[in-house]
């Protein structure tokens, strides 16, 4: 007798493995660039197959962000509710994160990156989630270290977020299980970091310019607020004129399109970078260049506002001519980082080098956005001892 034939069974979570497959789509080439079809044809199914699941591209992201947040506060929740001691409880809790990042690094990156696309209750949910786990984990950090306030531990859990969130803006990696180590071996390091009393610091003296500044100035100035405030594509050219006090087509005299205002914006970045790693690295001392190094960092990232948005996830919406020139620029001054670390932590391979250096500047990229935190009256100080502990280059 003939039995019918059979069709392939269907795997159990099917919407997971789907929000899976577009998650890695996002993350390499942003969610403008992909679409429905192209997450159904890395399923191997149709379009409206993939309807049945989601109902848009939007819906897809909403999901895998919020499975995100859903991990996160399981992993909160079952570690710091188990009656063990509290340094066990966060020790486990480290544990637990850092397995997760390694395990799924394109949920931390479309949070990151990405998040800004999804409707606004459902921002305003992941805000709220969120928080409520930050406010746990900065209650165990204070019953750990008693003496902190609840405004430091905040901020030293927010860093600790940021070492685990470090492993979406790079693509090395090393075993799955030495990764996690080095995770918690970071956010250890910042958590346990003594943070620097505030000190009398003179007021810099306002620089002082000859005249207006040019059109060209001001429409670069307009273009990088809109860009922090919005992002780059739900900015338009006709939005720029008007805060710069001109007309839309006017413009195009300076520059010929949004990308080429994002590539000259990433190149001015890189050139005040530059100019402040010339000024920190004259120093025979690896040791205390490196410390120089991160330094200039935080001072400049504070200052250039260039800086925040040209590292803020905008490259990966250019066109590709544009995006390679000004990823070059970034990959540049990040690879003077990697080469110092190498010859300041002989002990450390390159792949590892290269996680603490992301996690280091992640840091201070994600605080110095992080309204919670950035207004913080010794912030500076504070951002570069959470660099230095990172780098193990605290004094």
């Amino acid at each position: 007798m003939d039995h019918p034939t059979e069709r392939p069974a269907r795997p159990r979570d099917r919407k997971a493995q789907l929000a899976g497959l577009a998650a890695e789509l996002f993350r390499a080439r942003g969610f403008h660039g992909v679409g429905i079809n192209d997450i159904a044809a890395a399923a191997g199914i149709t379009g409206p197959a993939l309807y049945r699941h989601f109902a848009d591209k939007q819906a897809v992201l909403s999901y895998v962000v919020l499975s995100g947040i859903d991990d996160m506060e399981a992993a909160t929740t079952e570690t710091l509710a188990d009656g063990l001691p509290v340094p066990a409880q966060v020790n486990a809790l480290l544990g637990t994160l850092a397995a997760q990042a390694v395990e799924r690094r394109e949920v931390a990156a479309l949070w990151r990156w990405e998040g800004r696309h999804l409707p606004r209750e459902e921002r305003r949910e992941i805000r709220r989630r969120s928080g409520a786990v930050l406010e746990a984990w900065s209650k165990a950090l204070r019953a750990l270290r008693p003496e902190l306030t609840a405004d430091d531990a905040e901020l030293l859990c927010w860093a600790g977020l940021s070492v685990f969130g470090s492993v979406s803006v790079h693509h090395t990696s090393v075993a799955k299980k030495r990764f996690a180590q080095i995770l918690v071996q970071l956010a250890e390091s910042v958590l346990h970091v003594t943070l620097p009393e505030p000190e009398e610091t003179p007021e810099e003296t306002p620089s002082m310019a000859l005249g207006e500044p040019s059109r060209r100035e001001q429409i670069l100035a307009a273009a990088t607020e809109l860009f922090g405030q919005r992002g780059f594509r739900s900015v338009s050219m006709e939005e720029i004129g008007a805060a710069a006090g001109i007309a839309g087509p006017s413009v195009y005299r300076h520059f010929p399109s949004k990308a080429a205002l994002m590539v000259a914006i990433g190149h001015r970045a890189a050139d005040r970078l530059a100019l402040a790693a010339e000024r920190a690295l004259r120093t025979d001392d690896e040791r205390d260049a490196l410390r120089r190094l991160a330094a200039s960092y935080v001072h400049t990232l504070l200052r250039t506002p260039e800086l925040l948005v040209s590292f803020s996830g905008s490259p990966m919406e250019l066109p590709e001519r544009d995006k390679a020139d000004l990823i070059r620029v970034q990959r540049d001054y990040v690879a003077r980082w990697i080469a110092l670390t190498s010859e300041v932590h002989p002990e450390l391979s390159l792949r590892e080098v290269k996680i603490t250096v992301h996690a280091a500047l992640t840091i201070a990229n994600d605080l110095a956005r992080t309204r919670r935190v950035n207004g913080r009256p010794n912030f500076e100080a504070e951002l570069t001892t959470l660099t230095h502990a990172v780098l193990k280059v605290s004094s």
